[in-house]
């Protein structure tokens, strides 16, 4: 983590120190008053709800060094214009000062966080990895994760979310990717750009300034991705299951808990695949990761190895878990979008197979226009792929159910409940041993609560 003084800190942030001894070193950095360790600075940030400089008293308490602030604190501080600009900033210095660090981003409308963990538990296997802990991919968790590497640091994953044109080019800016995976475009962030060729040439902002030493990992499926390709200098990297991609998936396989096996081609080599993950739309998110790792110069070998016992470390994204009552409780809550949607239920239903099943759904967020007719469109998705019950949660999921009774959904297949709490009411009623559940929202719906409640008991 950095070790730098305040007054190296302050000199790189266009800052000021307060009360403090410039010579002070700090020992990393935090945005959260929870993760306060000894000799750290915190960085107080205004939100909506809570202001970061409230907690400034209560973090020196707790063992911090300074605040990074914006306004003058009780302590010692390094006192800026904007703290998460200053932030950036910070960190682009850091990053700038890692000269060995080899930096691995990527972005995408779907995936990006299980493609970031298969590429650490990937790359881990080659030297000392460094990967953003959850979903860290905006200006603040972004900065924070490259403030965690050191001398030491090989590689460093970024991944890189998306909230408007601009947005991931700033995140280039202080992470200056050396190699940049667009891995697909989707539906997600419709109402943030209006399009989805407007989320392809946002999101294509990866790529733009990487270097001709670099390499740029596309989907070959993808054509809104590949149309991105020509903003690279830097040679370009394709997979997927075209055969026309450098890395290509074949042979595909799904066992009865959905997990995938298949074969990855690359120049002439063959490896063989098996997830410990479920969803066939995982063999992508493998893929991407094995590219990347490939352009790093990892060998496919040593790569398919560690893919066939990584696990995705980060919570609430396709977790299997089993009662012994036999039910199976799918928790994919973190976040939804009609391409993560569309793959999940896919795997409950190749999970399912001769087993009542459940998809317990939640709105998609950030549709904008489209919200209604997404949502209605997978409501009728629920009935073709034969799901056994749907439970739709929320006001705006009526259109969701409403697409399912339209679809040919009669008596209780489906049905609509106002809230979470009525969600697990409902579940805790009527689920049967055996049934296999799959809970999934965007995630301000909060529907990991469902899980959570279905798995603190065999009746929770």
């Amino acid at each position: 983590m950095i070790t730098w003084n305040l007054g190296r800190i302050a000199e790189v942030v266009d800052g000021r120190v307060v009360n403090g001894d410039p010579e002070t070193s700090v020992n990393g950095v935090v945005s959260d008053s929870r993760e306060v360790t000894p000799g750290c600075m915190f960085v107080a940030i205004p939100g909506e709800r809570v202001d970061g400089h409230d907690f400034a008293a209560d973090v020196l308490a707790n063992g911090a060094t300074a605040i990074l602030a914006s306004r003058e604190v009780v302590g010692p501080a390094v006192i800026v214009d904007d703290t998460v600009a200053a932030l950036g900033r910070l960190a682009a210095a850091y990053r700038e000062s890692l000269s060995d660090l080899r930096v691995l981003a990527l972005t995408g409308s779907s995936g990006k966080t299980t493609t970031k963990d298969l590429l650490a538990a990937v790359l881990s296997t080659s030297g000392p990895t460094v990967a953003p802990k959850g979903s860290y991919n905006s200006e603040v968790g972004l900065p924070l994760t490259i403030l965690t590497c050191d001398a030491d640091t090989r590689f460093l994953i970024l991944e890189m979310g998306m909230r408007g044109f601009g947005h991931i080019d700033y995140l280039c800016q202080i992470g200056r990717p050396d190699i940049a995976g667009l891995i697909n475009v989707g539906s997600a962030h419709l109402g943030m750009v209006g399009s989805r060729e407007g989320i392809a040439q946002a999101k294509g902002e990866i790529l733009d300034r990487l270097t001709s030493d670099g390499a740029a990992v596309l989907h070959a499926d993808n054509p809104l991705v590949m149309a991105q390709a020509p903003r690279s200098a830097a040679p370009v990297w394709t997979f997927g299951e075209s055969s026309d991609a450098d890395v290509r998936i074949t042979d595909v396989r799904i066992d009865a808990d959905a997990r995938a096996s298949f074969e990855l081609l690359y120049s002439g080599q063959q490896a063989h695949v098996e997830l410990q993950i479920a969803g066939e739309h995982q063999t992508a998110n493998a893929a991407a990761a094995a590219t990347m790792a490939l352009a790093a110069g990892l060998p496919l070998s040593q790569i398919a190895s560690a893919l066939n016992s990584a696990e995705v470390a980060s919570r609430w994204r396709m977790e299997v878990h089993h009662r012994s009552d036999g039910v199976t409780v799918i928790n994919d809550a973190y976040n939804a979008n009609p391409e993560s949607m569309r793959a999940a239920l896919k795997a409950l239903v190749a999970m399912g197979e001769n087993r009542r099943t459940w998809a317990v759904l939640g709105m998609m967020g950030e549709l904008g226009e489209d919200s209604r007719d997404e949502h209605d469109a997978l409501g009728r998705m629920v009935v073709r792929l034969d799901v056994s019950k749907l439970l739709a949660v929320g006001e705006d999921t009526r259109p969701l159910y409403l697409g399912a009774s339209l679809e040919g959904s009669w008596g209780d297949e489906a049905a609509w409940v106002a809230d979470v709490d009525e969600a697990i009411t409902r579940l805790n009623d009527e689920l049967r041993p055996g049934d296999v559940v799959l809970i999934k929202a965007s995630r301000s719906v909060g529907l990991e609560r469902v899980a959570q409640a279905l798995l603190e008991g065999e009746r929770a």
